[in-house]
């Protein structure tokens, strides 16, 4: 179970694309998560902000609209930001590559092959 890997995909993202490529070429077949279509709860989410070792606040991509719309210029909490993103998938950062407790963000996308 701790060599499964995961990967949270977005397939029209092209780092995303890319960064599954590179985990196929290795010969990894990951379980793909489509998360705008199957979107992480808010304690999934927290358990990848804790792999990732980074605050739910890093994970925001910040170029969205709906974030310019209702985040921008605002002061959110940990727990707020993850209700953000579990509200708001589409501002979660893409690749998210997990395998067992690591995880790591696909930008660039070679950056996944540093857990697997």
């Amino acid at each position: 179970m701790g060599n499964a890997v995961t990967i949270y995909h977005n397939p029209r993202c092209g780092k995303s694309r890319s960064a599954l490529a590179l985990l196929q070429e290795k010969g990894i077949e990951p379980t793909v998560v489509e998360y705008l279509k199957t979107p992480p709860s808010r304690g999934e989410l927290r358990s990848l902000v804790a792999k990732l070792g980074i605050a739910p606040e890093q994970l925001v991509r910040k170029g969205e609209d709906v974030y310019n719309e209702r985040f921008k210029g605002r002061t959110l909490t940990d727990e707020q930001w993850l209700d953000a993103l579990a509200a708001n998938p589409i501002l979660i950062e893409r690749p998210i590559v997990v395998r067992g407790d690591r995880a790591v963000i696909g930008r660039p996308p070679e950056r996944v092959l540093e857990v697997v």
